[in-house]
């Protein structure tokens, strides 16, 4: 069936926000930007704009939640070149790594509202299914290039992206490379992964 005027209005607000709230947070960061000021690069009411996202938090895990799934998706893709489950467990993270790292402030704030933020609000929740997403990529890339079972495969894939996620939000050095991060993850998955049998 066709879109209605309401929806496609609705629609065509939506991605305005996201497009005022994506500018802003890029170049200010999200601790420097208002609502208000969202509101107004997108040519709405600050009233509306809570229609939408009822505070600044949210308007960010709107941002960063397409940002964080398009990064899932480049990095399984990567991940199907390689027959080293080291390498394809890296191939999946570090364009999340690098997600995450291309505004450090924005990133740990990200981090922060999905981790305490409430489970049931709807971009919580897709920020938590982002998570679920990648752990069930990682069991995947690891039941495909070792010998371990599902169950094993679950378990390790967990652990992984709890150490992922904890180099994240706790780098040794908040100034840190994506490299840096990266080959922090590496170092400390790699004990992990070499228990399991190769392929």
């Amino acid at each position: 069936m066709p879109v209605g005027r309401r929806e496609r209005n609705k629609e065509e607000k939506l991605e305005r926000i996201l497009a005022a709230a994506t500018e802003l947070f890029a170049m200010r960061g999200v601790d420097e930007v208002t609502t208000q000021q969202i509101a107004d690069a997108a040519d709405i009411g600050a009233g509306t704009l809570f229609l939408y996202a009822k505070n600044k938090g949210e308007l960010l895990l709107m941002v960063q939640n397409a940002h964080y799934a398009d990064a899932l998706a480049e990095g399984v893709a990567a991940a199907d070149g390689q027959t080293d489950p080291i390498d394809a467990l890296m191939a999946i993270v570090s364009p999340i790594i690098a997600c995450n790292r291309a505004h450090v402030g924005n990133g740990r704030t990200y981090l922060r509202e999905m981790v305490f933020g409430d489970p049931a609000e709807g971009h919580h929740a897709r920020a938590l299914a982002i998570v679920d997403d990648t752990e069930t990529q990682l069991s995947r890339s690891l039941s495909r290039t070792t010998r371990c079972d599902a169950q094993l495969a679950v378990a390790v894939s967990r652990a992984v992206s709890a150490l992922l996620l904890r180099n994240l939000a706790t780098p040794a050095d908040v100034s840190g490379s994506v490299d840096d991060i990266a080959a922090n993850v590496r170092r400390e998955i790699s004990p992990l992964v070499a228990l399991i049998p190769k392929r």
